[in-house]
């Protein structure tokens, strides 16, 4: 048995929505769903760098600046002295090191996740977003709160994150952009005329549903209960047997918080 991979999270300030994060949620699917042991330490916003620093994660990209940009997911793996973030990146690294597990991206699929992520993120993430931004700063705990907050208001151009998607038509129509993003999903998966509920058949899960598992998650965890009602009634009830399929890789341990 491996030594338990550290896997860095975001924490919310409440028990029950610890973990909030659709990005990290799709590495602790992962990690879930290939039964490997891990240990969650949890991160506030203002302390990623640091931490990611301490660690020895490199940044994923650049911000507009030029400054190095340093996000979680986040893993370090003791049996191999690996470190690194980025939720594609940690899956491939997962299904190449620990090659006895559930496959996240089958070899012959690796070119097609790579399209996949990049469509998954003009089709539908973008609607999404304008709703659950203005209320994940809720979820947060103080320090996080406040971080959230300026960071999120500067990339979004506002003054207050509740501009983004006032109740009233604004809102209305950010949540029919979401259904209409999820009913592009549901042709691509009907693309050769059957009903298949993933990606590669209908009992066979892989990294492009547990991206799709990772943003329903994020909306049962932060919107009001109505929108998930909504949401698990559209296209025949199929986004409520899609994700019961991943509850029982919805488990999240207590873990630690970080010592920065």
């Amino acid at each position: 048995m491996p030594e338990p991979i550290i896997f860095y999270d975001i924490p919310g300030k409440d028990v029950s929505l610890k973990s909030w994060s659709p990005n990290t949620w799709k590495t602790r699917y992962c990690l879930n769903f290939k039964g490997l042991p891990y240990k969650t330490v949890w991160v506030e916003y203002p302390d990623i760098e640091a931490v990611m620093r301490k660690v020895g994660v490199l940044p994923v990209e650049t911000k507009e600046d030029g400054s190095p940009l340093y996000t979680l997911p986040a893993i370090y793996d003791p049996n191999t002295q690996t470190a690194l973030a980025e939720s594609a990146a940690i899956a491939r690294y997962l299904d190449k090191t620990y090659p006895d597990t559930p496959r996240l991206i089958p070899e012959e699929t690796d070119a097609l996740h790579a399209a996949f992520n990049k469509a998954f993120l003009t089709t539908f993430s973008p609607h999404l977003r304008k709703l659950t931004i203005p209320v994940v700063a809720n979820h947060l705990p103080p320090r996080s709160e406040v971080y959230f907050r300026k960071t999120r208001e500067a990339a979004w151009g506002v003054a207050h994150l509740d501009e983004i998607a006032p109740p009233g038509p604004k809102r209305d129509e950010a949540w029919a952009d979401v259904k209409k993003g999820l009913g592009t999903i549901v042709e691509w998966l009907e693309a050769d005329g059957t009903d298949k509920l993933f990606f590669t058949g209908k009992d066979k899960i892989v990294y492009a549903d547990i991206t799709v598992a990772a943003y329903l998650v994020w909306t049962r965890i932060t919107l009001d209960q109505s929108y998930w009602t909504d949401l698990i009634s559209w296209h025949g009830g199929r986004w409520g047997r899609f994700m019961a399929a991943f509850e029982k890789y919805e488990a999240v341990d207590e873990g630690e918080e970080v010592k920065v």
